[in-house]
């Protein structure tokens, strides 16, 4: 219900802005709003990268010694101050800790993308004031 009324409210604000003239018309302006909004989404974000190992444990008598029944180690590798610092990661935890990676991976594009669009859009508007200065 409350998504509803959302939803509403902003089709809503949408339309008076429409008629009023506030909505950009430029789409890389709505696009990096879009993304903008987007990241607030991703607050449960992990750095680094998710890694799934295959190891033998040593010990002769376990299934693994064979070559063939590997045990499954699961590591969360992070760059920190320089150096990289590798944690465990239990395997009941191993799939939201490789959600939470890939969600940092994501804002990283969406950072990136954000800064080019605002590249682009600076560059466009300081090229006016460049020949009013050469005319003056």
């Amino acid at each position: 219900m409350q998504r509803v009324l959302t939803e509403a409210y902003s089709d809503i604000i949408t339309y008076v802005r429409k008629e009023e003239g506030l909505v950009p018309s430029d789409p890389e302006l709505r696009l990096r709003g879009r993304l903008v909004r987007s990241l607030g989404a991703l607050r449960e974000m992990l750095p680094g990268s998710f890694v799934q190992r295959q190891h033998a444990c040593g010990k002769p008598s376990c299934r693994c010694a064979d070559g063939r029944h590997l045990h499954t180690q699961y590591q969360l590798s992070v760059l920190s101050e320089g150096k990289l610092k590798t944690y465990h990661v239990p395997v009941g935890q191993a799939e939201e800790v490789r959600r939470r990676v890939d969600l940092h991976r994501r804002f990283e594009k969406a950072a990136a993308l954000i800064a080019h669009l605002n590249l682009r859009r600076w560059s466009r508007e300081k090229k006016p004031t460049q020949q009013e200065e050469k005319e003056e």
